[in-house]
């Protein structure tokens, strides 16, 4: 089987991505980031998604982000908005997305891997810059052009098969596959239980994609 690394929040982008490249026939790889969000009950969610989906391998990095704050979910100063705003939200983590690919790209050249999945998807074109296509082209021949396997022979290829779906495309894929989506966390405010807020941005995304799926929600609401 190829090696593969996978990004596992714990939410329901990446639990599908997880998915989908178990059924493409990788042999996964998850890591996970302790990086003291503030919905740090995603990690137990992570950690349930990986057993559920036959992960080979789960990690969980320590990565304090919040020694720079700057974001709603980094920085207890700072509220997480609960309505929508224009231009980039504050829950934007500033380049985030950049060291957890680094730090995937890392794992996956010790592993011999040479593909890396990211949950990055077309709803979040219009807030957070690191996750566009061509955020995700740029950053694989960055790769490949510092990389050791790839400048050997072995280039590394960065999939991100959710980038132009919308949640609820998303959602039925995942259940096409039979996930169960109530294992996971999406809300930016879960309690200690995994409970969701209901009200932030990711809450109301994820309600509206499993409405516009046509399927029950499962998430567990305060």
């Amino acid at each position: 089987m190829k090696k593969a690394v996978v990004l596992l929040s714990g939410g329901l982008d990446s639990a599908t991505v997880l998915a989908i490249a178990k059924s493409e026939g990788y042999d996964c790889y998850c890591l996970s980031f302790d990086y003291h969000q503030r919905h740090v009950a995603e990690l137990a969610a992570s950690r349930r998604v990986a057993q559920a989906l036959g992960a080979t391998e789960h990690r969980i990095f320590q990565l304090d982000l919040s020694t720079f704050g700057g974001s709603a979910l980094t920085d207890a100063n700072i509220a997480v908005p609960e309505s929508h705003s224009e231009g980039i939200p504050v829950t934007y983590v500033p380049a985030r997305n950049t060291i957890m690919l680094s730090l995937a790209l890392a794992w996956a050249e010790v592993l011999g891997a040479n593909d890396i999945f990211i949950g990055v998807n077309a709803l979040d074109y219009s807030g957070y810059p690191d996750c566009r296509k061509e955020y995700v082209q740029s950053f694989e021949r960055m790769a490949n052009l510092a990389t050791k396997s790839a400048v050997e022979g072995q280039p590394l290829h960065i999939h991100a098969p959710l980038i132009d779906l919308n949640k609820a495309e998303i959602i039925r894929r995942g259940h096409e596959l039979g996930f169960d989506y109530g294992i996971t966390v999406s809300c930016y405010q879960a309690d200690a239980a995994g409970r969701a807020c209901g009200v932030c941005d990711s809450c109301r995304f994820r309600r509206a994609g499993f409405e516009a799926a046509g399927l029950p929600d499962p998430t567990l609401y305060k």
